[in-house]
C-alpha cells in the first residue's frame, strides 16, 4: 500500500514551494528574487542549471539560477517579457513560488582548475554566469585568474552593478554598452570587440559564455582565431522550453533537446548549428 511518505512522482516533475525572501530591482524590467525553501530537503542545483518556476493559476517558465547560497537559498533574475515573467517579477517578500528541477546541464567548472577563466556575457546572460563567477572567486588560488567581459544595450540595462565593482577588485572586468548616455564614461560597442582586449593564453584558458547567439558565435570565432580550441569554450543556449526534461520537444535544436542535453554545451558541438542564421 502506498503512503504519502513514498514518492510516486519524480521530484523534477513536482514544484517545490519556495518563499520570496528578498526582491531587488536590477533594471526597469528586471528583478532578482532570493528564494528560501519551505521544504526542509531544499534543492541541490549547480551553476548553469535552470529551474521551471511555477506561479499558481498563471503558468510556468524556465529561468536560470543566478545565485546559490550555502543555506539552500536560491536566486533567480527575471526579465518581465510575458504574462508569467511579469507576474514573477511582481512577487513580493512572503510570496510563494513553485520551483521544479534542477533541469539541464551545469557549467563544467572543474575543467577550469589550474587555468584562467574567461567569462563572456551579454544582457541577462550574465545571470546564469553569476554563480560560476562567485564559485571561481570563492575558490581562491584554484585558478590562475578571472576575466569578465560583459555588455548591455544601455547603461540602464546593466545587471549587478555593485557586484561588478566588487568583482573588479579580484578580477579583470570590462564592461561595454551598445548605446551610451551622457553619464557613461566606459566603453561603447558590442561584446565581441572586447575579446581583442583580453589577455588570453590559448593553452591555459577555459571560456564560459551566455547571451544573444550572434554575440556568442562572434565571440567564439574571435577566440578561436586567437588560438583557442572550440573544446575549451562552453556556451549556454536559450530556447523555447516547456517541460524541462526533454519530453515535449519544443526546444529541439538539431539533434539535441536544449532542456535535457543543454543549456550548457561545448562550442565544438554547437558551432555547425549556430552558423545557420535562423537559429
Amino acid at each position: 500500500m502506498l503512503t504519502f511518505d513514498e514518492p510516486t512522482v519524480p521530484r523534477v516533475w513536482t514544484p517545490q514551494p519556495f518563499r520570496v525572501a528578498e526582491r531587488r530591482p536590477e533594471t526597469a524590467d528586471t528583478v532578482t528574487l532570493r528564494l528560501q525553501p519551505l521544504d526542509a530537503s531544499g534543492m541541490t542545483i549547480e551553476p548553469g542549471q535552470f529551474l521551471m518556476v511555477y506561479l499558481l493559476g498563471i503558468g510556468e517558465v524556465p529561468i536560470s539560477v543566478s545565485g546559490i547560497d550555502d543555506d539552500g537559498t536560491l536566486s533567480i533574475t527575471v526579465r518581465a517579457v510575458g504574462a508569467v515573467s511579469r507576474a514573477i517579477c511582481a512577487s513580493t517578500p512572503g510570496s510563494v513560488l513553485g520551483l521544479r528541477g534542477p533541469c539541464g546541464t551545469a557549467w563544467p567548472i572543474v575543467e577550469a582548475r589550474g587555468r584562467h577563466v574567461l567569462v563572456v556575457a551579454g544582457g541577462i546572460g550574465l545571470a546564469p554566469l553569476r554563480p560560476l563567477i562567485r564559485a571561481v572567486l570563492d575558490a581562491g588560488g584554484a585558478h590562475t585568474g578571472l576575466t569578465v567581459l560583459y555588455g548591455a544595450r544601455t547603461p540602464a540595462d546593466l545587471l549587478y552593478r555593485d557586484e561588478l565593482t566588487r568583482w573588479a577588485e579580484a578580477a579583470r572586468v570590462a564592461v561595454t554598452v551598445d548605446r551610451a548616455d551622457s553619464s557613461w564614461r566606459g566603453q561603447v560597442g558590442v561584446v565581441p570587440k572586447l575579446i581583442a582586449t583580453a589577455d588570453v593564453d590559448p593553452a591555459a584558458t577555459r571560456v564560459y559564455m551566455c547571451g544573444p547567439e550572434i554575440m556568442m558565435r562572434l565571440s567564439a570565432e574571435a577566440l578561436i582565431a586567437r588560438g583557442l580550441s572550440s573544446d575549451a569554450i562552453y556556451v549556454s543556449m536559450e530556447r523555447h522550453m516547456e517541460c524541462g526534461v526533454g519530453w515535449c520537444g519544443h526546444c529541439q535544436l538539431g539533434p539535441t533537446l536544449v532542456c535535457r542535453d543543454g543549456p550548457v554545451y561545448p562550442y565544438s558541438r554547437l558551432a555547425p548549428l549556430m552558423e545557420v542564421r535562423e537559429l
